[in-house]
């Protein structure tokens, strides 16, 4: 009968050999602030704004909290970690931390599908819309998005309990991430390395495929489109969440083709997919607010608002 060796720490080292690596822990403080203020307003303004209660904005919201939820599991813990020197971290901690952080970044891709798909229905079945797209629709979807989300990673961070740790605990990575953790097995891990290529075809390739083909039908139906007017209208309400999809899938997929055809240095893999997913939750809530008419509306209105009450106030 085959004994599991279970470690009772692991030690994380991925940015341990980088140069000035401080100056890049002072940068995610501020990423991080900047973060959680973005999505935190972003949400704050759909949860008090009555005209932002529709199904597109719920789809935003959900955006909104995945980017929040992964920058708080990783950002804190990245840096406590590495800028004061505490790399260890206990077994059941890094399955926490792994289960947490993969489950918003994979909430993240599941949430630009359902605004592609949203968007899909409102240029190309316009005149369906509010019948398709409701209320209860996209709570629906949601419920769906989150139990299939949690269903798959439980599966994933579950697989590392079978697993037998009996050389090194020395993880290279900047957090517990599951491909660091499972090459360090030395007993069969081969059920780990399928996991990991489902894992990376469920939430990596089959939704950005899906929003491909969403954008393949919405150029369709904007050819169809006679005034130049119209058109511009309609890409105008696709332009933000474009950006918001290269910005997720493609450092990701970059970084994919990249190991898959060449010798990556595991320094520059590190750093490059810490940044994707630092950076990703920071610009988000910025490139929405900047690119929505409404939500820019409603922060224009905040402000003035704000302003008089202010004005107010020094009057008395």
């Amino acid at each position: 009968m085959f004994l599991l060796c279970v470690p009772r720490f692991f030690f994380i080292n991925g940015l341990n050999n980088m140069r000035h690596v401080k100056y890049y822990y002072i940068f995610l403080c501020f990423v991080f602030v900047v973060t959680v203020l973005g999505n935190s307003f972003v949400m704050f303004s759909i949860y008090t704004e009555r005209s932002f209660h529709t199904p597109k904005y719920m789809a935003v919201f959900n955006l909104a909290l995945a980017d929040l939820g992964e920058s708080t599991a990783l950002i804190p813990n990245v840096i406590a970690t590495f800028l004061f020197n505490s790399q260890y971290i206990s077994f059941d901690a890094c399955l926490a931390n792994m289960f947490f952080v993969l489950f918003f970044t994979c909430l993240q891709s599941l949430s630009l599908t359902l605004m592609a798909y949203d968007r899909l229905v409102a240029i190309y079945l316009p005149l369906r819309y509010h019948a398709i797209i409701t209320m209860q629709a996209m709570t629906v979807l949601l419920t769906l998005a989150w139990t299939y989300n949690s269903f798959l990673i439980i599966l994933l961070v579950a697989s590392i309990t079978r697993l037998s740790f009996c050389k090194s605990i020395v993880v290279k990575s900047y957090f517990c991430d599951h491909g660091a953790i499972y090459s360090l097995a030395c007993n069969d891990r081969s059920m780990n390395s399928m996991i990991t290529t489902v894992h990376i075809i469920l939430w990596i390739c089959v939704p950005f495929l899906l929003i491909i083909l969403s954008y393949f039908f919405i150029a369709g139906a904007l050819s169809k489109i006679a005034s130049w007017e119209g058109r511009f209208k309609a890409i105008k309400t696709c332009s933000a969440h474009l950006m918001l999809v290269s910005l997720y899938f493609l450092p990701i997929i970059g970084i994919l083709i990249v190991s898959l055809t060449s010798t990556l240095q595991p320094n520059v893999r590190i750093f490059n997919l810490s940044i994707a997913k630092t950076l990703t939750p920071l610009l988000n809530p910025i490139i929405y607010v900047l690119n929505t008419d409404e939500v820019r509306e409603f922060s224009k209105k905040l402000f003035k608002t704000k302003i008089k009450k202010q004005k107010k106030m020094q009057h008395k």
